[in-house]
């Protein structure tokens, strides 16, 4: 056995309830050229032990759903997870979520399957997506074995692509959030960010069509290649 397999957590044992439930699940699907009104959108937030990558784990999940050219509070999303042997740390001072507030939470199976199937094949929207989006993959695959293939898009680079006079470049969702003068009533637990993040969402969408972005597949071409550029070297 190889030393690292000692550090990697088992696949939870799932019932046969459970393996159906994962089995059933729908394929994720490319984005396509339908409008960005129609696509339905699910945005994501997450809360997690630390930062660590390899190490930390989500302590809990909110969502949201864009759809028709607006958020429907009719779907929503907001789960805590159990998880055991749960210590204090600083990220607690951030999200509030005490040991009493994990211990109190649902199966991390079961959460992870609920918000999934909440997810259906929708695309994902998140702020600084790179960390949700691995957080999310890493969970789901230790909890399910399950592979996450969903497209995610980062609102964090939509909103300097789109928006480049604010030249804010590489801010947080606060300095966006005063940027477009939204009243966000609550933040730092993934419920709410997750709403903050939609509502944001919602005005770039905005933007995007009057910079002719009209579909889906548009907008995560025009993203990559603004990132392309972001990286390239300067001379």
């Amino acid at each position: 056995m190889s030393l690292f397999a000692w550090f990697r957590p088992a696949v939870s044992v799932l019932t046969a309830q459970q393996q159906q439930r994962r089995d059933r699940l729908p394929a994720f699907t490319e984005l396509g050229e339908c409008s960005l009104r129609e696509q339905r959108w699910v945005v994501v937030d997450v809360e997690t032990t630390g930062l660590n990558l390899n190490r930390d784990q989500v302590l809990s999940i909110g969502a949201v759903v864009i759809e028709d050219g607006a958020i429907d509070f009719s779907q929503q999303f907001e789960r805590t997870l159990q998880r055991e042997g749960h210590k204090l740390s600083p990220s607690v001072l951030i999200h509030g979520l005490g040991p009493s507030a994990i211990a109190a939470g649902c199966d991390p199976v079961e959460a992870l399957l609920d918000f999934m199937e909440f997810v259906g094949d929708s695309p994902l929207l998140a702020f600084h997506a790179p960390f949700d989006q691995h957080m999310l993959g890493r969970a789901l695959k230790d909890s399910l074995g399950y592979r996450l293939q969903h497209s995610f898009l980062d609102v964090a680079d939509m909103a300097p692509l789109l928006c480049p006079q604010a030249q804010i470049r590489e801010a947080g969702l606060d300095d966006w959030v005063r940027w477009f003068n939204l009243q966000v009533v609550e933040r730092h637990n993934a419920a709410a960010d997750a709403l903050a993040t939609a509502e944001l969402a919602l005005i770039l969408f905005n933007r995007a069509r009057q910079q002719q972005i009209h579909s889906p597949l548009n907008l995560q071409q025009r993203l990559g290649q603004w990132k392309r550029r972001q990286q390239a070297p300067s001379f």
